[in-house]
């Protein structure tokens, strides 16, 4: 995780800038996920982890401008980023830390993430979607905007592929490049039927990936009692 924090500390100030180029489908990715988050009411208690710069909040926010945000992430310097961002915002509280490891107190109406819970491996994303389940109030929602690995050698071979191509001809210097290449290396992506019958085995019903786009993938599930 040290490394993880180093380099995502290192990216903080370029990092919304760049996810636009990482991401071939960015703008479905991020309004999918969006769409998804529909609760009876209009004050929701959200938590971000792996919320990084804040991004994926600043969008919910839109949305539910009185809902009330915790994020947590390892790197202080891109929750810098994502307090400057919410400055003239007072019902955002941060959090430095491990979510996978954090002792959470509050309930939530909405846990939400994207393209962090790749960083963990198997049985840690096992743990924190069975964390997750329990952290979440009757009705609430689990929403996973990630990577997925490949489902065969060749599947996983064209998705990697088709990505560099992109983001080879994003206009995006090629140091920026190879740094995300390096930072790719920290990537433990799982199936996606591995994380869907993980979701299900915790207790998680309405289980279902709604979007999908070569290793990008938006992961949908409710908590109903």
């Amino acid at each position: 995780m040290r490394e993880i924090q180093r380099q995502f500390d290192d990216i903080s100030k370029k990092y919304d800038e760049q996810r636009k180029k990482f991401i071939p489908c960015f703008d479905d990715f991020y309004g999918v996920s969006v769409s998804l988050t529909s609760v009876d009411k209009e004050n929701p208690n959200i938590l971000d982890v792996g919320a990084g710069t804040g991004l994926l909040s600043a969008f919910l926010m839109e949305k539910y401008p009185k809902a009330s945000f915790t994020l947590i992430d390892l790197s202080e310097k891109m929750l810098d980023i994502a307090k400057d961002r919410f400055r003239s915002s007072p019902n955002v509280k941060y959090i430095i830390g491990d979510y996978s490891k954090y002792d959470f107190v509050e309930k939530y109406d909405m846990v939400v993430s994207a393209l962090s819970i790749h960083h963990l491996e198997d049985e840690e994303k096992k743990r924190f979607y069975k964390k997750t389940y329990s952290m979440l109030k009757q009705n609430g929602i689990f929403i996973n905007a990630d990577l997925v690995y490949g489902e065969t050698p060749f599947i996983e071979n064209l998705n990697k592929t088709i990505w560099k191509q992109y983001i080879e001809g994003s206009g995006l210097p090629k140091e920026e490049i190879l740094a995300g290449y390096e930072r790719s290396k920290l990537d433990k992506e799982s199936k996606l039927d591995q994380q869907i019958d993980w979701l299900k085995e915790v207790g998680f019903c309405d289980v279902s990936c709604i979007y999908k786009f070569y290793h990008f993938a938006v992961m949908f599930g409710r908590k109903i009692v």
